[in-house]
């Protein structure tokens, strides 16, 4: 019998297991490409590449179930690309955008951010290997929503409805707040625990395709938007919980 496991771990992988790291790796690309424009000062094009990693970090999982090539290389893989994409190229591209005349704050701002991106993902990491932990649910905020609520102050500026690079203390709070939503001990719900009855598919399909319309027209407008939303359901999700764990009187 471990004959026969030996031959199958050492005989020819099928190729089409190796797709969903195919997939992580062009996310990967994707954020050390974002880095490259920010130090370009290009920074159109480097959260365009951070939103189209984020896009490709949840494609990549969903390959890996659909065909069935989960594997541990491919999840220490995709956190060390999450690390890249979510951590690093977020922190420095809201450094270079707004925080480097900030007296040497902006880069712990930006430090503080990248550090609880790591946090995050080696509690993730832990938290995936343990039966009894709930796989419906995260702790903190992901590390890719993470990133795209960083993104803001910069598609504030994209968008063309404010500036925040005359208050640098702004873009540095900001930074602060999220790298301590990455970190907290709340839950936030995943999207693979959520569910939709069969007969309201069809309205969510169409406000998917509507959603979609929107990132391609306005996208710094659309994620701004999305920012908005998003930090309305943790709030909304957080007083929720706490309203539950309250014991009745």
């Amino acid at each position: 019998m471990a004959r026969n496991k030996r031959l199958r771990r050492d005989g020819p992988l099928p190729l089409i297991l190796l797709v969903p790291n195919v997939v992580t790796m062009l996310g990967l690309c994707f954020g050390l490409t974002s880095i490259r424009f920010t130090f370009e000062n290009q920074f159109q094009f480097a959260a365009g590449l951070l939103i189209l990693a984020a896009l490709f970090d949840g494609l990549d999982g969903l390959l890996a179930r659909r065909l069935n090539a989960s594997s541990p290389f491919g999840a220490e893989l995709d956190s060390l690309s999450d690390f890249v994409c979510f951590g690093v190229a977020p922190a420095l591209l809201i450094y270079n955008f707004g925080l480097r005349d900030f007296a040497g704050l902006g880069w712990l701002a930006a430090l503080f951010l990248a550090i609880c991106c790591c946090l995050r993902l080696a509690r993730f990491n832990v938290a995936a290997k343990d039966e009894s932990d709930d796989k419906g649910s995260f702790t903190g905020v992901p590390a890719p929503a993470g990133a795209m609520l960083a993104l803001f102050p910069v598609t504030l500026h994209l968008s063309g409805l404010v500036d925040l690079r005359e208050v640098p203390a702004l873009i540095a709070l900001w930074a602060l707040i999220v790298g301590a939503l990455m970190i907290g001990r709340f839950k936030t719900i995943s999207l693979k625990a959520m569910r939709v009855s069969r007969d309201n598919a069809v309205y969510v399909l169409l406000a998917a395709a509507v959603v979609i319309g929107l990132m391609l027209t306005r996208i710094w407008a659309f994620h701004v938007g999305a920012t908005f939303l998003y930090v309305s359901l943790l709030i909304w999700g957080v007083l929720k919980q706490r309203r539950d764990a309250t014991p009745p009187t």
